[in-house]
């Protein structure tokens, strides 16, 4: 963050070939909580010597089997009905790749098996989907379970729907600032996101998704996430953590109409790269101490407009331990429900997590008790479902608020940090009492709710 000091992959894009729409990705963090995506009434899946070329018959492309047979279902009945023609698969079919033999059969659009290590991609000159069995699916599923590898999948179907629609290879070339990667890569994961909803909807023969896995696949999503650092413009951008869950969450909340419709002039992304070569050296970060001072101000001038007449300043006290006036139920950073203050962990939990996570994962926490603080300023309840909810969503307009400022408040990486706060932890939706928004989609999905739209629609 930058303060008056001015201080996930699916996402790096890899190019096999002039003619490839590659996704590779490094597979960082701690398992997640898995869940099988297999239908009990398909125990088995579809078999994969009738779906993949190059198939080994084993459990990944099983699942790459699978996917692909209710992506085929769910493009036939989509396609027509947004595009008002009919769906043609894949001509040259899907790829598995065994990257771990260097002997192995390369798939088209490359010279090697070695070259696809660690991707998924789609070649357009070819209509073919390939993806590496050895190094990247299997590392995906045991990371983040089986969604990660239909996200991978319905991703790289996306590039094919793109080929077929007017925004393939030959028209990007011709007029690169119309489609940049970065937008490019946005459908891809809206079309994903649709498909994921589609599952979860219960529609699907064979994949069955609950909205109670779906914490798992956006973790997958933000581990997609572009290098700090990397501005939206570069070449191969394909967005920060923040702008890859974004267009995810279109697709699943709004459809395939509205991926098929994003362009340049209607997306806004948050990616950027550093301003100096002194915010680059501290990796966008603000120390513990600075960025709590450095976000008070701003958040008082805000949340005094948002709140109205009633809003008084909290004071901002540390503690050593629990704060205390809500001991073990906010979490480390806690607005204590008399109104007088907003108190904070500052010798345990908190600076572990802005060591874990970064600078804005501690602003983001603090934000969501100034959120409380302002709801009581309002004479709105600040315990119960309602209050949960809007602590996650005006935590999201004052982020908002930030990106909107001509002076760059926000730095890279900031907006990774308050995704992954929100997905890893349920304290910025934590009520007076402790009760909380139960799942980091749910959250996530508020938060940016709040960006978008601002205070208002919270």
């Amino acid at each position: 963050m930058r303060g008056r000091l001015r201080g996930i992959r699916l996402a790096v894009p890899l190019l096999l070939s002039a003619a490839v729409v590659a996704c590779t990705t490094t597979v960082p963090g701690e398992p997640v909580s898995q869940g099988r995506v297999i239908s009990r009434d398909q125990p088995g899946g579809v078999d994969p010597k009738s779906v993949v070329e190059n198939t080994d018959g084993g459990e990944i492309d099983r699942l790459a089997a699978t996917v692909v047979a209710d992506l085929r279902t769910y493009w036939g009945e989509r396609f027509p009905e947004t595009f008002g023609k009919e769906f043609t698969d894949l001509g040259g079919g899907y790829y598995s790749v065994d990257t771990a033999d260097a002997d192995a059969p390369e798939p088209p659009c490359t010279d090697s098996a070695v070259e696809v290590e660690g991707n998924a991609f789609y070649c357009p000159t070819a209509d073919i989907i390939a993806w590496d069995r050895a190094a990247l699916l299997p590392v995906l599923k045991d990371r983040f379970g089986e969604a990660a590898v239909m996200l991978v999948l319905a991703h790289e179907m996306g590039h094919a729907v793109q080929n077929r629609t007017g925004a393939g290879l030959s028209e990007r070339r011709a007029d690169p600032e119309r489609f940049p990667t970065i937008l490019i890569e946005a459908m891809a994961d809206c079309y994903a996101g649709a498909f994921i909803r589609w599952v979860v909807d219960g529609n699907a023969e064979h994949l069955q998704f609950g909205h109670d896995q779906l914490d798992s696949a956006l973790t997958a999503v933000v581990s997609f996430r572009d290098p700090i650092g990397t501005e939206a413009t570069d070449r191969g951008a394909h967005g920060d953590a923040f702008d890859r869950v974004s267009a995810f969450l279109d697709g699943y909340e709004s459809g395939v109409k509205l991926c098929s419709e994003m362009t340049v002039d209607n997306r806004t992304f948050t990616l950027s790269g550093f301003i100096d070569a002194g915010d680059a050296a501290r990796g966008g970060n603000l120390e513990f101490g600075q960025i709590v001072e450095s976000i008070t101000l701003s958040l008082n001038t805000y949340f005094a407009e948002v709140a109205g007449s009633g809003w008084r300043q909290p004071q901002v006290r540390e503690t050593e331990g629990q704060p205390a006036c809500t001991p073990d139920r906010q979490g480390p950073v806690a607005f204590c429900p008399d109104g007088a203050a907003v108190e904070l962990d500052v010798a345990e939990e908190l600076p572990e997590i802005h060591d874990e996570i970064g600078d804005y994962a501690t602003g983001t926490l603090i934000t969501s008790r100034y959120a409380l603080a302002s709801l009581a300023a309002a004479g709105k309840p600040v315990a119960g479902p309602e209050a949960q909810r809007a602590a996650v969503c005006l935590t999201g307009a004052f982020t908002g608020s930030l990106f909107q400022r001509e002076q760059q408040f926000l730095s890279p990486g900031d907006m990774d940090e308050a995704i992954q706060v929100l997905l890893h932890y349920d304290y910025v939706a934590r009520d007076v009492d402790g009760a909380s928004v139960e799942t980091g989609f749910d959250r996530v999905t508020l938060f940016r709710k709040g960006f978008v739209s601002g205070a208002r629609d919270c």
